[in-house]
């Protein structure tokens, strides 16, 4: 098993690309290749997952360790395929992708490639509440923040503080309306009130 390669890009395609390592090429199917087309003939680190089927054996690259942990997040859903999982990292907009799952918005979800109704609800099923929990970073990664920077920069703090604390942006989100309406308070105030609503 593959954790990642090392190694030069050689070829970018719209459906994958060839990563040189000491002379070995290897074929790798990554969401949107052309991000790394900036890349070719530099060397890249690609995180690896190897499906192995009965008439296939084929590589799927990821750019960083959240984006190849999204994917298997997805794969493990009944009826999302590594192709549908890949058009889903390819778009752009993953937090509209998280929100849908956390809103239960099955009409958005419909949009992706390959993705009908049974298959948007068992993706809310399966997913609904996890997929911020693949790591802190996840979110940011993948597309901008849930929501928009403040320009209180007590209240920005209060809610990192928060997430290193392990909640997650859902939990967060619920509670951060409450916090804005609070006046001239400081960040530990902030966390304070916080963890009031949140240890309910």
């Amino acid at each position: 098993m593959y954790e990642y390669i090392k190694g030069t890009v050689i070829e970018v395609t719209p459906s994958h690309l060839v990563l040189d390592n000491q002379g070995i090429g290897y074929h790798i199917y990554i969401a949107n290749p052309f991000r790394l087309s900036t890349q070719k003939n530099q060397e890249a680190t690609i995180y690896i997952y190897q499906s192995v089927t009965q008439d296939d054996v084929r590589l799927y690259g990821f750019i960083n360790r959240e984006e190849k942990e999204l994917f298997l997040k997805l794969i493990g859903v009944s009826g999302i395929g590594p192709k549908s999982a890949l058009a889903i990292l390819a778009a752009e907009d993953h937090v509209g992708f998280v929100q849908a799952v956390e809103q239960n918005n099955v009409k958005y979800l419909q949009k992706f490639p390959g993705v009908g109704k049974k298959t948007a609800s068992q993706i809310v099923l399966d997913l609904q509440g996890k997929l911020s929990e693949l790591s802190p970073e996840v979110i940011e990664v993948f597309g901008p923040e849930m929501e928009e920077t403040s320009e209180n920069v007590e209240l920005d703090e209060a809610l990192e503080a928060l997430e290193v604390l392990g909640y997650t942006k859902r939990d967060i989100k619920k509670v951060t309306p409450h916090l804005e309406t609070l006046t001239d308070a400081s960040a530990d105030d902030y966390i304070r009130e916080a963890l009031k609503h949140l240890i309910r």
